[in-house]
């Protein structure tokens, strides 16, 4: 699971690789290594990962399903806009 998540992941930011290495500081070989379940990152990297991704350990280890946005810091017109958008993408995309 946690190899597909940061797949997932780096594959939806559009990063390579190398980019995503560059930005955790490892190799791009670390990178291909998780993505491959070759190797499982370190605790400290785990958390850097989710941090890069701005989602939780849980979600990363696929104990948690859900995938959130924060945007606790937004004022609430903007926070019910962006509620508003992934609606309406649910409902136009995912019930079809």
């Amino acid at each position: 699971m946690l190899s597909q998540r940061i797949k997932e992941l780096r594959k939806a930011r559009k990063i390579s690789q190398v980019e995503l290495g560059t930005a955790l500081g490892v190799t791009k070989q670390c990178v291909s290594n998780w993505e491959n379940d070759n190797i499982q990152p370190s605790i400290e990297m785990l958390v850097k990962i989710a941090t890069f991704f701005e989602v939780s350990t849980d979600y990363l280890l696929g104990l948690e399903k859900t995938n959130y946005i924060d945007i606790t810091d937004l004022p609430v017109q903007q926070a019910e806009h962006i509620k508003q958008i992934v609606e309406d993408y649910r409902s136009f995309y995912i019930k079809r």
